[in-house]
């Protein structure tokens, strides 16, 4: 009797929360599906493969200013050559996923990280639109927003 009651307990909460997720627009499934779209974009940036990369957004989709699958693909060739692509990856955290009337906006910080010298390249946030498609959530628009680098302290006076 008791594993019942148990079991009962945990099927109410599970709908319980699973009914506030769809109150709000998006399913729970939503917001798994939406955290592997980031999942996914990371490790197709990070490992350098354009296609995959650019399969994450609509076909007409945005990354600041490249726009379609041509310069999606275009941008991680840029990526790789002149960034130093090869050698970064992607830490994102804090994701904040908010439905609206075409699909979700997120929001989420990024630290981006140098593998051969183990130290950190910059911070800053993505503020993304999203999109419900055939195949799955995708990014419409994906802004970045760069952390502003501290100015170097000022030499100290010489004593005197």
């Amino acid at each position: 009797m008791n594993r019942f009651i148990t079991f009962v307990a945990a099927a109410v909460t599970i709908l319980g929360f699973t009914r506030v997720a769809w109150a709000d627009g998006l399913s729970t499934q939503d917001y798994i599906d939406i955290e592997q779209l980031y999942a996914t974009y990371n490790h197709a940036i990070d490992s350098g493969d354009g296609e995959a990369w650019a399969a994450t957004f609509t076909p007409d989709g945005t990354f600041n200013k490249f726009t379609g699958h041509d310069q999606l693909v275009g941008f991680i060739q840029q990526w790789k050559e002149k960034m130093n692509g090869g050698n970064r990856r992607h830490w994102n955290t804090n994701l904040r996923i908010l439905p609206s009337k075409d699909g979700a906006s997120a929001s989420v910080f990024l630290m981006l990280v140098d593998v051969s010298t183990k130290s950190i390249v910059a911070t800053g946030m993505y503020n993304d639109t999203l999109v419900k498609t055939a195949n799955g959530w995708r990014f419409k628009t994906r802004a970045t927003k760069m952390d502003a680098a501290l100015p170097a302290p000022a030499a100290a006076a010489p004593k005197q």
